[in-house]
């Protein structure tokens, strides 16, 4: 059975970068305590900017956070964070599609999977392991119902 799960390495710099974001929100809200190094526009801008890219990188990490099985003629999908679990026959599969882009020298892959309950599913190499097995299942199993770019 193909397990494609999230990479650890991937969260764990998202995370950084989080921690990082809320030390610098927390040392801006210090400073104007302390008695404003800065101007008042300064603060809110700044303060608006953060608080922005925090949350946005709050919500591509919990969207991201999906599980993956595939094996035994079915598509299992888990959604930890809301809380959800479902279960798909291969021939519930409507189509799947693979897109490639080239950045930075770069390949960047997501496979996308679309369910007749009109439910789909979006997979990237750089953020899941065993994408390429993912990949290669589908081939196998599903060749007809690829759909073309």
């Amino acid at each position: 059975m193909i397990r494609c799960r999230p990479k650890i390495s991937t969260y764990l710099s998202l995370s950084f970068i989080v921690v990082v974001l809320i030390a610098g929100l927390a040392y801006l809200f210090s400073d104007f305590h302390r008695g404003a190094s800065y101007g008042l526009v300064f603060y809110l801008f700044a303060c608006t900017i953060i608080t922005v890219v925090l949350l946005l990188l709050l919500v591509k990490m919990m969207a991201g956070f999906k599980f993956v099985l595939a094996g035994k003629s079915q598509i299992i999908v888990s959604l930890p964070l809301r809380r959800m679990k479902r279960v798909y026959a291969l021939n519930q599969v409507l189509g799947w599609q693979e897109e490639k882009v080239l950045a930075n020298k770069r390949e960047f892959k997501q496979l996308s999977l679309i369910f007749d309950d009109k439910f789909s599913i979006a997979i990237s190499n750089h953020e899941h392991l065993e994408y390429d097995d993912l990949l290669t299942y589908l081939r196998k199993k599903l060749p007809k119902k690829k759909i073309k770019a």
